[in-house]
């Protein structure tokens, strides 16, 4: 029972940590409760549409790149436990932000993975830039409300930080 109870005890701080954190890493440019800054997605069709003109939804954006480890770690936990959840949901949208890739290794990156969400060009890490200081690392994603306030940031993949991740979408779609 005790022994139990540490566990408990010690997720807990984990889990108080990690959410902690991510209000404090001097890495992201935005905070929770910032308005999200609008930016022009790209996608791979040669589409574009602005981030502001979806207000209304729920929004996730994945920073990645095709040479990140920790982001192919990531990838498949977004598109089975969060795509594959939400994608038939109006309200939501998910899209990878693709880092300093050109739409033909984006093409590959999407192969190798299998995802099936859209991953959308970033040439200059110019959309990037927007939300994390220049040179910092790139897995990160962001939450973004139907208000278009940042309501929650991760940095790295973290079990637990993705499930409190996974809670919130689900709490703002039920706003």
């Amino acid at each position: 029972m005790k022994r139990t109870i540490k566990i408990v005890v010690l997720g807990l701080l984990v889990i108080s940590l990690n959410l902690f954190s991510q209000k404090v890493d001097p890495q992201h440019k935005v905070k929770i409760g910032d308005e999200a800054p609008n930016f022009t997605l790209r996608f791979l069709d040669g589409t574009t549409k602005q981030l502001r003109e979806l207000r209304g939804n729920v929004i996730m954006l994945q920073f990645t790149a095709s040479w990140c480890s920790v982001c192919l770690k990531e990838m498949p936990y977004i598109e089975e436990e969060i795509w594959k959840v939400h994608k038939e949901n109006p309200n939501f949208k998910l899209f990878g932000i693709d880092f300093k890739e050109d739409k033909e290794t984006i093409e590959k990156f999407i192969q190798k993975t299998k995802v099936s969400y859209p991953i959308l060009l970033d040439e200059e890490g110019k959309i990037f830039e927007l939300y994390a200081e220049k040179g910092a690392g790139v897995t990160r994603n962001v939450i973004i409300d139907k208000q278009g306030k940042v309501r929650f940031l991760t940095r790295l993949f973290v079990r637990e930080e993705f499930d409190a991740m996974k809670k919130k979408i689900n709490e703002l779609l039920n706003e």
